[in-house]
């Protein structure tokens, strides 16, 4: 009997290690894509008070005309009410209010770093007012708003939501050849029934060869370089990343605005940049 028993418990010992081998294979497998990447920069977010003036600049360069898009909002630079750190989080809050002969205030923050290539993952919980029009996206290094050549120059949106469609994310990648008002733009779309209640990882994966964005760990858009030239891949630079919440405009304001919904508030846990080793 004594015999059988430890038969038993040897025999249940060999099975345990054989599944925590498995376990252990499939979570080197798993994490097998992230270990190919190291953090290069970030924003916790670990502290109170305005924005990180090391990392992120105020961006207000086209507030007067509405930044191409018939926007509403004037954004601000220092003010609190529209962009403040607090337990942990960035909040970046639109707010209705006149100011500077706007009737909304917002914020909107350029990171002072760019990168070319790499993975780039933002987790934030997104407004839902209708008329919001919030974005995680990406601009060249050294371009400014009143330098133009806008879309000839790139752009690559890792997030885009508004708020008459609150369960729909949008990414999409703008040049001269594929941009929005021709309609050729390279896009994709998902939904994620729980942005506005719960936070999520919005996620750019982008190589010379292409770039993938995911909500999580879902792929929802991928651009493949075509090897056609700059006017459909002018992705061959260093990017910078924005994070802001426009009002109105060409695409917030499609269903009009719901102006008692005001102040809303895009929540950010993290920014954080990684390159291949």
């Amino acid at each position: 009997m004594r015999f059988k028993t430890c038969l038993l418990i040897g025999v249940a010992l060999l099975l345990l290690s054989a599944c925590n081998s498995q376990k252990n294979s499939k979570a080197d497998q798993s994490d097998s894509g992230k270990k190919d990447y190291q953090l290069v920069w970030s924003d916790e977010f670990d502290y109170s008070g305005l924005p990180d003036s090391t990392k992120w600049i105020y961006d207000t360069e086209g507030n007067f005309d509405g930044w191409g898009n018939n926007e509403l909002q004037y954004y601000t630079s220092g003010k609190r009410e529209n962009a403040w750190v607090d337990n942990g989080i960035l909040y970046i809050t639109a707010c209705k209010e006149k100011y500077k002969e706007k009737e909304y205030t917002s914020a909107r923050l350029n990171s002072k770093a760019d990168w070319l290539h790499g993975k780039i993952e933002v987790r934030a919980k997104l407004p839902n007012g209708r008329g919001t029009w919030p974005a995680i996206w990406m601009m060249p290094g050294g371009w400014s708003y009143n330098d133009g050549d806008w879309p000839n120059i790139g752009e690559i949106d890792i997030m885009e939501h508004v708020g008459h469609e609150p369960s729909v994310i949008h990414a999409s990648a703008h040049s001269k050849d594929y941009q929005w008002q021709k309609g050729t733009q390279q896009t994709g779309v998902i939904k994620i029934a729980d942005a506005s209640e719960t936070f999520h990882s919005y996620i750019l994966e982008w190589d010379k060869d292409a770039m993938k964005c995911y909500v999580d760990d879902q792929l929802y858009f991928e651009y493949k370089n075509e090897g056609l030239g700059e006017s459909k891949w002018p992705y061959t630079k260093p990017f910078y990343l924005i994070l802001n919440i426009a009002v109105g405009g060409a695409w917030g304001s499609v269903q009009g605005i719901d102006k008692d919904a005001f102040p809303q508030t895009m929540e950010v846990d993290y920014v954080r940049v990684y390159q291949k080793r």
